[in-house]
């Protein structure tokens, strides 16, 4: 039996269907309506949960027990938006929608977290911030070990690292997408020639005339958003946000993953990228992907075109961005224009005076959450993933060496060219990299600027401190080996010990006497045998050695300074007098 109920807000026809097509025995429609609000709770929920979804949208079969959450329904197909807002021209198809919306203008947000204070518009996007709390994520990848606690992530990751199903094709060729804005980013970037909108000064078209307008900013030098607490004005109202951050302090959008805050959505789904290992942008002539289109664009014009059109005039360094020469030139004009405002510190870059100010906050916003290492600077998070991802970036174009870093790979090239063009003035050791000559430069001045903040230690290098505290302080030495008991606080030693212990091979040869040995630095030291090189001095007579361990013990023995600890090597303890 089908009855037709009439009078329905939208206009459509809504059925009511007896239980017989659910095997819930059949009672009166009408009846049950009418009376639903004699029922008891407990009433109406066995009636919910008998399946008896009495209201259906004959267009796509969707029920409701509700008349109200059918009529909700309707309005996805109809388009009807009957809840206006009365400061702009805004429209909802729910109330709850409009609600949410007004919060823009009143500023309003009732909902906060009494763990750090958050506040928020929604309700929903704070229980979504709770789970940073209860570190919950009940969001599971069923074929890693990933999780996460929302589900956008989940379903990102699954893209990007498992070949999720690509959902989107392109009509023209063969690409297809796991999300529909990486097919429409493609579609107007490979496909669509119509760009009507074109700039008269540079050439520069579009498809749409509000990105001419702004583009023509850049031209005209028209700033049109201002800020009403100090003199800045911008050309981009996205800019003019940010910066009334700095007076007000507020990041209102966090990462679920790591507590990372920020005061721009856009900031916080480029960050999300590195979570999910989403590398949305691919280069059309190889492998490589990047979370960037900007990055994608250097990756580009660095290895494919050559091309770098911006050109310094004092010292011929050339660059694919502008902004970049603008930054190289402060390496000529010695300008420093960012400025610490806790101490008397300078930058030249932005990013190099933001890392410099989490020495006064600590913060270190940036979490991995695959180990827990956090970082104060986002470049420093996203080196770290590649120990994860094992990605390689920087690829030798002489030879099939890659690297996760670019300064190894400049490392890497000067064995191909063999310059070595710093050197010091002191010794005359020469080195392809300028911060290699920087630290050797540690061994004559005895510069110690990286200090243990638990005990009085110091340290030329910043590995050297990491270790300090990691074998004095923190106990920690997360590097097992899987052959003894061997535990090491870095991975490097780790490596050191199963190539000296366990494999026996020693591939680093010297080419003066044939001596072998399986650790690259050691050799370096044998080396000095044969060069003479001597560059540990004693500053009280005239004695010089090859290696500093000998000079401490020089020290110790002959003009009473502290005694060393003598490290017994596998190989054998070395004393010098």
């Amino acid at each position: 039996m089908e009855t037709t109920k009439q009078g329905s807000p939208t206009g459509v026809d809504q059925k009511c269907y007896d239980g017989s097509l659910t095997g819930v025995p059949h009672f009166d429609c009408q009846s049950k309506i009418r009376n639903a609000g004699n029922h008891t709770a407990a009433q109406n929920a066995n009636i919910n949960n008998a399946g008896d979804k009495l209201f259906m949208y004959g267009e796509c079969g969707y029920r409701a027990v509700q008349k109200s959450k059918l009529s909700r329904h309707m309005r996805t197909h109809t388009g009807e938006k009957p809840y206006k807002c009365d400061q702009c021209d805004y429209s909802a198809a729910r109330k709850a929608y409009l609600d949410q919306h007004r919060t823009r203008h009143t500023g309003e947000k009732p909902y906060m977290c009494g763990e750090c204070g958050y506040r928020t518009a929604t309700k929903s996007i704070l229980a979504k911030h709770m789970k940073i709390h209860t570190g919950e994520r009940p969001f599971k990848c069923d074929q890693c070990n990933y999780a996460t606690s929302h589900k956008p992530n989940l379903d990102r990751h699954i893209a990007a690292k498992h070949g999720g199903e690509k959902h989107f094709k392109c009509d023209q060729c063969d690409y297809s997408a796991t999300q529909k804005y990486h097919l429409g980013n493609h579609i107007a970037t490979k496909h669509t020639d119509d760009k009507p909108y074109m700039c008269g000064e540079c050439g520069y078209r579009t498809v749409e005339k509000s990105k001419l307008s702004r583009h023509m900013r850049a031209h005209t030098g028209e700033k049109p958003y201002m800020c009403d607490q100090c003199e800045y004005s911008t050309a981009w109202k996205h800019h003019l946000v940010q910066h009334r951050t700095k007076h007000t302090g507020e990041k209102p959008y966090m990462c679920g993953e790591c507590g990372f805050r920020t005061a721009l959505k856009s900031t916080l789904s480029t960050h999300m990228k590195i979570h999910t290992g989403e590398n949305p942008h691919k280069c059309d002539q190889c492998d490589y992907a990047a979370a960037l289109k900007a990055t994608l664009d250097n990756h580009i014009a660095s290895q494919h075109t050559g091309e770098r059109p911006y050109k310094c005039g004092e010292c011929g360094y050339r660059t694919v961005q502008k902004s970049k020469l603008s930054r190289h030139m402060r390496t000529h004009t010695g300008e420093k224009p960012y400025k610490c405002d806790q101490c008397d510190y300078s930058a030249a870059r932005k990013s190099v005076l933001d890392q410099h100010r989490t020495k006064h906050t600590g913060e270190k916003p940036y979490m991995c959450g695959e180990c827990g290492y956090r970082a104060a600077q986002k470049s420093d998070l996203s080196r770290h993933m590649r120990t994860h991802t094992g990605e390689k970036p920087y690829k030798c174009k002489q030879c099939d060496y890659s690297a996760a870093e670019k300064s190894s790979l400049n490392k890497h090239l000067a064995k191909h060219t063999g310059e070595k063009p710093y050197m010091c003035g002191e010794c005359g050791y020469r080195t392809a990299q300028r911060s290699t000559l920087s630290k050797h430069m540690r061994t004559h001045t005895g510069e110690k600027p990286y200090k243990c903040n638990q005990c009085d230690y110091s340290a030329a290098h910043k590995n050297s401190l990491d270790n300090h505290i990691a074998a004095k302080h923190s106990g920690e030495k997360p590097y097992m080996c899987d052959q003894c008991d061997y535990s090491a606080v870095q991975k490097a030693t780790l490596d050191k010990h199963i190539a000296a212990k366990h494999t026996g091979e020693k591939p680093n040869m010297c080419g003066e006497c044939g001596y072998r040995t399986a650790i690259k630095s050691i050799l370096a030291k044998h080396m000095k045998i044969h060069t003479g090189e001597r560059p540990f001095k004693c500053d009280q007579c005239n004695y010089a050695t090859s290696h500093k361990p000998n000079l401490d013990r020089h020290i110790a023995t002959k003009h009473g300074g502290e005694k060393p600890k003598v490290k017994v090597t596998a190989l054998r303890c070395v004393t010098e007098s």
